[in-house]
């Protein structure tokens, strides 16, 4: 069974975290994991930890962490990396993987075009 974390910083605005929730639903509905879970490096949960324990607990086996940050930084190339191994510790047997943050991406790059098109003056 295969299941897919994505992984933010976390808000305390309840809104930033729904985001989050909201890409999770998009990639329920596609169809390539069994289990999709949102989950946050702080201020909001479920941590990395706990998502990843309830991914297991839902029956899971194989697991990708994908983060959603756009840029290497402090979470992306120690906090998150840190976490997932101490997480996948706890669980022999289960495979489990790590995204690189979104990066330099074309597709980024369209996504900003057309926020600046819909630009307000």
């Amino acid at each position: 069974m295969k299941a897919l974390i994505l992984v933010d910083h976390g808000s305390k605005l309840p809104e930033a975290n729904a985001l989050l929730e909201q890409v999770a639903g998009r990639f329920r509905t596609r169809g390539a994991f069994d289990v999709v879970m949102a989950s946050h490096m702080e201020l909001a949960p479920p941590s990395l930890g706990e998502a990843f324990d309830a991914c297991v607990a839902a029956g899971a086996t194989d697991i990708t962490i994908a983060q959603y940050f756009l840029g290497p930084g402090r979470h992306s190339s120690r906090d998150i990396p840190r976490l997932a191994e101490e997480a996948g510790k706890r669980h022999a047997g289960v495979a489990w993987r790590l995204t690189e943050p979104l990066g330099l991406s074309d597709r980024i790059v369209e996504a900003l075009e057309e926020r600046i098109r819909g630009a307000r003056p």
